[in-house]
């Protein structure tokens, strides 16, 4: 009964230490997830940034821009625009509400920008269904649709990448005031797609 009582004690103090070393382990390898993302979406930019330096160029080269025939309207692109920014403000009232351990409304408020990106990615399909011109009518139509599709794409991720927040959030202590990686991720992106919209309005409907 003696060597017993001596080997528990023996393992208690091993689980002890090693549990003190993997403490130590984490703390000196910081978490850079977030650094991660960033360095993605400098990459997203370079994508986005070619694109536009070509739009720019072809821009320059035509004598008329856009082309004769070609008509923009602005009211159903500008509801688009200000729904998308004011997504990112609803979004940003989440990622609040989380950080002060709120989970319930980090729930309503990425519900609430779930659905004005879906209301933007309809808006946006019915402004293709209505377009007189094809993707292939000339240089400005061709830009035209496949800026904003792509664009849509991200769209299209960031409201996937919302609802997978919303999925794991309906775990209770899933995401806490100290841990809140995900929506966090989640807001960095949307506001990425938001100012690469910006752009996008800015160069294919007012210039």
């Amino acid at each position: 009964m003696q060597f017993t009582s001596v080997d528990q004690s023996q393992t208690t103090t091993n689980l002890a230490t090693e549990a003190i070393a993997s403490s130590r382990h984490h703390e000196e390898h910081p978490d850079h997830r977030i650094l991660g993302v960033v360095v993605f979406l400098v990459a997203e930019s370079m994508i986005f940034l070619g694109m536009f330096s070509a739009y720019l160029i072809y821009r320059a080269m035509s004598e008329q821009w856009p082309p004769e025939g070609i008509e923009r309207e602005l009211l159903l692109p500008g509801i688009n625009t200000i729904i998308l920014i004011s997504s990112s403000f609803v979004m940003n009232r989440g990622n609040k509400a989380i950080k002060n351990g709120d989970q319930a409304g980090l729930r309503v408020w990425f519900a609430a920008t779930a659905i004005m990106g879906a209301i933007f990615l309809a808006g946006q399909v019915y402004e293709y269904s209505s377009l007189e011109f094809g993707l292939t009518t000339n240089l400005y139509a061709s830009c035209f649709y496949v800026l904003t599709a792509f664009h849509g794409l991200h769209v299209t991720f960031g409201v996937i990448l919302i609802c997978g927040v919303l999925l794991r959030s309906a775990k209770d202590g899933h995401y806490t005031k100290e841990s809140h990686f995900g929506p966090e991720a989640a807001e960095l992106y949307w506001h990425f797609v938001d100012v690469i919209w910006i752009i996008l309005f800015i160069l294919l409907y007012l210039l």
